[in-house]
């Protein structure tokens, strides 16, 4: 069961708080209303308002399949998911236009299919949720309820989250990172903490002092700007658990939180994790930091890394490199691209060929080291886009926000708030470490490094800037 009978919800503009069977019962009779409608997938706009929640915990409940939507999606996007998909409902769509093919309720809230047939979802399918964020034409990755249920039980005990825990919706929850966060805190009977600002609204941090919040996820953006804004635990006593995860953060930066959180009696932990794998699949307990800086953790309880290598086949081999493969309970069962594959089983196993580049040490450490596909050309040359990234924070700029793109026959290197000179300085670090000409490298200052609604680089908005 994904709500535990001790699991609260608060909900901060309002100060509305739902609790034990005050919750139960709000979910059973959003259940009872979504398990009405018509056959097919339901799609949720999600925010973080109570409503949008319930929405989410009653399909979960009704054994309804729900793909959980960025609100903020252009229209033609949803248009588009809407077309391929046809659900029998879409909630959360206050201020939608009108959309052929579907009529809304008495409130406006929710748009319902017109046609009563549809594909039945398969029956292990519970959650769904796009590839990519408000740009490209996303297929949806089919999460199976075994599979989000595992994880939440999983990273519920790898953190020793407890029913006196509060953790704010920091991140957004059509983001697997931030569902991850709701649903392993609500089956531990914690609670959650639900706020429509961002962590650099004031308002967000005077609920965390209000609410006593104990715990915070973040992705590495949001740790260079807690730096910048010179963050300290200590006005906090209650926080004590950071979490980090959405891609490799900064040796730096794990080192300095992980101090922080120490000297006041906190922990920091490194995850790693794909929406693909409901989604966390590794941790470094915060008492390994220390000696495993750079790591992003070894596999979850019932989980296990492998590494492929060139040659296609796989080891555990200490330092050998290649794509990392990871097995467990909670692998995704497909991707869908349109309707009729919403019907399909689980078509990989409990296994995962991530796409990530790493090696595992002698201890079954995963160590990141880029992408498999983030590869680019220059003059012909195959470059990798990642570890250009990582050559340009070392080359002491004073640049630490930077994201490489690839362009015709070059790269165009971004760096957030640089100086000409900083700039200058970058093609030629590049071009005398690569051994290829300057001219091969384009490099920009921006004020701010475009960011998905998740804190991740918006590479796709880069490439699209030429």
């Amino acid at each position: 069961m994904l709500v535990h009978e001790d699991a609260r919800l608060i909900h901060a503009p309002s100060g509305e708080v739902l609790r034990g069977a005050q919750l139960g019962t709000a979910v059973r009779r959003r259940a009872d209303e979504l398990a009405d409608l018509p056959p097919g997938v339901v799609f949720l706009r999600a925010s973080t308002e109570l409503s949008s929640v319930l929405d989410y915990l009653g399909a979960i409940a009704a054994g309804r399949s729900i793909a959980l939507l960025d609100p903020s999606l252009e229209e033609t996007l949803l248009a588009g998911l809407l077309e391929r998909f046809r659900p029998a409902a879409l909630l959360g769509a206050v201020g939608v236009p009108p959309i052929a093919g579907y009529y809304p309720d008495g409130e406006g809230r929710t748009w319902l299919r017109e046609a009563t047939e549809g594909v039945v979802p398969h029956p292990e399918l519970a959650v769904l949720l796009p590839t990519s964020g408000t740009t490209g034409n996303p297929k949806l990755v089919r999460l199976s309820r075994r599979a989000v249920l595992h994880n939440a039980e999983t990273i519920g005990k790898v953190l020793g989250i407890a029913d006196t825990d509060v953790a704010p919706t920091s991140l957004p929850l059509h983001y697997s990172y931030g569902l991850s966060v709701l649903n392993s805190h609500l089956m531990r009977g914690a609670a959650v903490l639900l706020h429509p600002e961002g962590l650099f609204a004031r308002s967000f941090w005077d609920a965390v002092g209000e609410y006593e919040v104990t715990t915070f996820a973040g992705v590495p953006y949001h740790y260079e700007m807690l730096r910048k804004l010179r963050f300290d635990p200590a006005r906090y006593p209650s926080l004590r658990t950071l979490t980090q995860a959405g891609g490799r953060m900064r040796v730096e930066l794990v080192e300095e939180f992980h101090a922080k959180m120490r000297a006041v009696g906190g922990r920091l932990f490194v995850m790693y994790g794909q929406t693909e794998a409901a989604p966390r699949m590794a941790t470094v307990p915060a008492e390994r930091l220390p000696d495993k800086v750079g790591s992003v953790g070894c596999a979850l309880p019932d989980g296990a890394f492998s590494i492929k290598r060139a040659d296609g086949n796989e080891t555990t081999h200490p330092g050998i490199g290649g794509e990392v493969v990871y097995r467990g309970p909670n692998v995704m069962m497909g991707y869908a691209d349109q309707e009729a594959e919403l019907g399909e089983g689980d078509q990989l196993a409990g296994v995962l060929h991530t796409g990530d580049l790493g090696y595992l040490d002698e201890d079954g450490y995963l160590f990141i080291t880029g992408r498999l596909k983030r590869i680019g050309k220059i003059f012909g040359n195959r470059v990798n886009l990642d570890d250009l990234e990582q050559l340009v924070r070392e080359a002491d700029l004073g640049v630490d926000e930077v994201a490489v793109v690839a362009g015709a026959d070059k790269v165009v290197v971004w760096l957030a708030g640089a100086a000409e000179q900083s700039c200058q300085s970058a093609a030629h670090t590049l071009a005398d470490r690569l051994h290829l000409h300057i001219r091969g490298f384009d490099v920009r200052s921006v004020d701010a490094l475009p960011l998905r609604s998740n804190g991740k680089i918006d590479y796709p908005e880069l490439e699209a800037r030429g």
